[in-house]
C-alpha cells in the first residue's frame, strides 16, 4: 500500500466532518506541503476523533507548530466550502 493510500485510509474517521476536512487537505495540499507540514498532518491522524475535532474547531490548542500549520490550512479550506 502506498503512503497516500495509507493516509487516505487514516482520514476515514467516525465523524463525517473530519473525513471531509482531512481528505480535502490530503487531496489538495499534502503533496505540495513541506516535510514538516506533512509530518504535522501525519501526527494529527494519530489523534482520537474528539481531540482532533476540538483542534479543528479551535476549541483545543497544540504546542506543535507543524500541526498548527496544518490546522490553519484545514480551517481555511472549511471556510471556503461554506
Amino acid at each position: 500500500m502506498s503512503e497516500l493510500s495509507r493516509l487516505r485510509w487514516l482520514c476515514r474517521r467516525g465523524m463525517k466532518e473530519l473525513d471531509l476536512v482531512l481528505t480535502g487537505y490530503l487531496e489538495n495540499h499534502y503533496s505540495d506541503a513541506g516535510e514538516h507540514e506533512q509530518a504535522g498532518f501525519r501526527k494529527l491522524l494519530e489523534l482520537q476523533d474528539p481531540e482532533l475535532y476540538g483542534l479543528v474547531l479551535g476549541k483545543l490548542t497544540t504546542d506543535d507548530g507543524n500541526m498548527t500549520t496544518v490546522l490553519r490550512t484545514i480551517r481555511k479550506l472549511a471556510q471556503s466550502v461554506r
